[in-house]
């Protein structure tokens, strides 16, 4: 590493702050049993997919008395994309795990759940969590998206743990990570391994969210990144008075962080992909919209603006959301062939003369770069990967076309100027230094699931509650996965997954 500035020195030294009754007794908790529990949707499949983790109770913690716990070997990954804190975590069960009984070991997996499939970690010492807390990222060590969902890679993992003699794993990840969480400890619970499952909800999309986990750690952190930068460039724009801003904001599902930054920042304008969908707002009403402002604006002589846009907005307006469908299924029916295309050019013109209705007149209207993107940029599965798609841009495109049929008609005034910037902040606010809150939640987080491992527990979510809060009246406690659960139809089949929270429209974040 490089010189280490003052302000890493400062953050080195904070000292995370615990829940009071973690402050008490350490790990060393009883347990509280609440009433059985049910999955959010398609109770009766989920059940039968999970028999043994399926109603167990929330959990909360009283005091307990502290005595000599069975030494433990606990297995840790990070699953995912980054979140600011995935290092407090780590350090929290760390040091839970060392107070429950100091011979006690943490195994690092490394690159995500590879990690444990390829057998790849490094046992986590005091010296090597000291070096890493309160910091950004997860270079301790890494992450990846492999995902744990075959019965092959379940018993993958139960070879590994066995052949170190490891009794837990706990997964750090967001609701795709926490689902095959959710799968493995049901395998691991039939095949009698005795090895418990516990999770903790990471995503700076804030998606992972319920009555129980009422934020993902990092996206405070994430949206406070995201909002010091979207206020540089307001201030900017106020100062320069020559350019629209576009800010395409990560957040491929929800519009979480969107509404979060709009809500510190108050951009000129700011959509809500859930909005959209609800309303059914088409392109080009959006288009529209945006124009009429860039207008209004322009009269009042401000040539300048900014406008924030969730990450996977293309996929909620209802036009495009079909077209995409639509493209999918073509192009696995003609994979062969459209692969042999070698010009993006050719590409095109083949799907051009084969989509039929509202799919080929919306294709006909987008930007050549726009289609292109559409069909150039695929995922494993053959799929439109539309958090790659330039919706900035083609906002941009499409309100340039637009003005300059205005400009035409304004015979005897000025034409509407319109310069432009785009920008996406996505990679800016993942790895940045957690926020004193998300240092405290995380650090929190990590006890709390040392805590439930040491109580014997497994399929369960840590999950730290009344967090609006100080940090000594937050409840620490746990969830079932199942709790979570329904059946979505992803990829030509139905499976069980955690459900997304999305933007509630009638909540009081959008009404603001």
């Amino acid at each position: 590493m490089s010189k280490i500035s003052a302000l890493q020195k400062a953050r080195s030294k904070y000292v995370p702050k615990l829940p009071d009754i973690l402050k008490q007794c350490g790990p060393f908790v009883t347990i509280q049993e609440g009433a059985a529990t049910k999955s959010v949707a398609d109770q009766k499949a989920i059940k039968a997919l999970y028999p043994d983790t399926y109603g167990l109770p929330v959990l909360t913690f009283a005091p307990g008395q502290k005595g000599p716990r069975a030494v433990q070997k606990v297995a840790v990954i990070l699953s995912g994309g980054q979140a600011p804190g995935g290092h407090n975590v780590i350090a929290g069960l760390f040091d839970a795990l060392k107070a429950l009984n100091p011979n006690n070991e943490l195994f690092g997996f490394l690159g995500g759940p590879s990690g444990l499939l390829e057998d790849k970690y490094l046992n986590i010492s005091a010296e090597l969590v000291d070096q890493y807390r309160n910091t950004g990222g997860f270079d301790m060590i890494c992450s990846g998206r492999t995902k744990l969902e075959t019965e092959e890679q379940f018993a993958k993992v139960a070879q590994t743990c066995k052949k170190h003699g490891i009794t837990a794993v706990v997964i750090i990840g967001g609701d795709d990570s926490n689902t095959n969480a959710c799968s493995l400890a049901q395998y691991l619970l039939t095949k009698k391994t005795g090895i418990q499952v516990i999770g903790c909800p990471k995503t700076i999309d804030g998606d992972l969210k319920n009555e129980w986990i009422e934020v993902s750690f990092g996206f405070d952190t994430a949206t406070k990144v995201y909002s010091e930068l979207i206020g540089n460039i307001m201030r900017d724009a106020n100062s320069a008075r020559k350019y629209w801003h576009f800010i395409k904001l990560m957040g491929r599902s929800a519009s979480h962080i969107a509404l979060e930054c709009a809500l510190q920042t108050h951009p000129n304008a700011c959509l809500i992909s859930e909005e959209i969908a609800e309303k059914n707002i088409s392109l080009q009403e959006i288009v529209e919209k945006l124009t009429k402002l860039v207008v209004k604006r322009a009269e009042n002589g401000m040539n300048f603006g900014v406008v924030l846009i969730p990450e996977g907005l293309i996929e909620f307006i209802p036009e495009i959301k079909l077209l995409i469908t639509q493209l999918n299924d073509l192009l696995a029916k003609n994979k062969k062939h459209f692969e042999a295309l070698t010009e993006i050019d050719r590409k095109i013109d083949f799907v051009a003369g084969k989509l039929q209705g509202e799919s080929a007149t919306v294709f006909a209207a987008l930007p050549d770069s726009i289609k292109a993107q559409l069909l150039s940029d695929r995922d494993p599965h053959g799929n439109v990967q539309v958090s790659r798609i330039e919706t900035e841009k083609l906002l941009i495109e499409m309100i340039e076309r637009r003005l300059a049929r205005i400009n035409a008609r304004r015979k005897n005034k000025a034409p509407v100027k319109f310069s432009t910037l785009a920008h996406f902040f996505g990679y800016e606010g993942r790895c940045s230094a957690p926020s004193n809150f998300d240092a405290d939640y995380c650090y929190s987080l990590g006890y709390t699931a040392a805590a439930l491992l040491g109580a014997g527990k497994t399929g369960y979510m840590a999950s730290v509650r009344n967090i609006s809060r100080s940090a000594d009246k937050w409840l620490p406690g746990g969830i079932p996965l199942t709790m979570m659960m329904n059946i979505e139809h992803r990829h030509g089949k139905d499976v069980p997954v955690i459900r997304k929270a999305l933007v509630e429209l009638t909540a009081r974040p959008f009404r603001e």
